[in-house]
């Protein structure tokens, strides 16, 4: 009645509605309930995480953070809420596999098998590549993820599928990360992996090879996990651009985003960043 005040006849409106005049002014006077008033400040704090996450989060992380924030809320109120008020995490869509393995190479034996729970940083790499549609054309993506905290810690990308994609990636993680025991890198049997270039960078900085069995796609998940996170949210929302853009913008989603942002559910909903940072301060206590 409220909403139709200025087009409607009070007194028709409520005749129709089978409600009082009395009533209706009642309604307008009563001061909002504890629960209506928690509910409003609540949506208020949803759609500031929605927006602040570039609205990519759905129910389960937009309470993980207003739990971090001090709200109490349940995760089905925190859902019943953003259904109402039409808050939801972009549409996700599919996404193609882009390596190619070689059958007359050697691979290496899978020394993970599927084991991605690791307990210390630099245990374990996994590596994996990718390409994504620009205005010049494809642009290839290369990256090695510490399976530890699922940190992004080497990140090549180029126009073309050569081995020097992977061969950079890894010496980008190499520069950012301080070895201190053995490292396995497992990635899909691809041909740049298999590729004599790769094995010898691997042999000379002593680190152990790992492949995923041949056509065991859920070797490499978390890789590929990876992708899919990438082009759902970011590829497939933000439309073609140049492919120097298109670098800059990944780039900027890794580095800021993903890597130091992005609540990540394997982690307790704790940015990788984040999670290395709580694991170094838990070894300096026990030390």
């Amino acid at each position: 009645m409220k909403n139709h005040s200025k087009e409607f006849c009070l007194d028709k409106m409520a005749k129709i509605l089978g409600v009082s005049r009395a009533g209706y002014y009642k309604f307008l006077r009563r001061v909002p309930g504890r629960r209506a008033l928690e509910n409003q400040d609540l949506i208020k704090s949803i759609k500031e995480i929605h927006q602040e996450n570039r609205r990519l989060y759905g129910s389960p992380r937009i309470h993980k953070e207003l739990l971090k924030r001090g709200n109490k809320g349940s995760r089905k109120r925190v859902a019943r809420l953003m259904k109402k008020e039409g808050i939801q995490s972009m549409i996700r869509k599919k996404w193609k596999k882009t390596t190619i393995s070689n059958p007359k190479a050697e691979a290496a034996p899978n020394y993970v098998e599927q084991n991605f729970l690791v307990e210390e940083p630099n245990r374990i790499w996994v590596s994996d590549i990718t390409y994504v549609a620009t205005q010049d054309g494809w642009l290839y993506v290369g990256v090695v993820l510490d399976l530890f905290s699922r940190r992004v810690v080497g990140l090549s990308m180029g126009e073309s599928l050569e081995t020097h994609l992977v061969v950079k990636a890894l010496n980008q993680a190499l520069c950012h990360r301080t070895l201190d025991g053995e490292l396995i890198h497992h990635s899909d049997r691809g041909c740049q992996y298999t590729s004599k270039e790769f094995r010898e960078l691997t042999k000379r900085k002593g680190i152990k090879l790992s492949m995923s069995g041949k056509g065991h796609c859920y070797d490499n998940a978390v890789a590929e996990s990876f992708f899919h996170t990438l082009k759902t949210e970011y590829v497939y929302l933000n439309g073609l651009k140049d492919r120097e853009a298109t670098k800059r913008s990944i780039f900027e989603y890794v580095e800021v985003f993903y890597n130091r942002k992005r609540l990540h559910s394997t982690l307790g909903y704790v940015a990788p960043e984040e999670y290395e940072r709580m694991w170094n301060n838990k070894r300096k206590v026990a030390a």
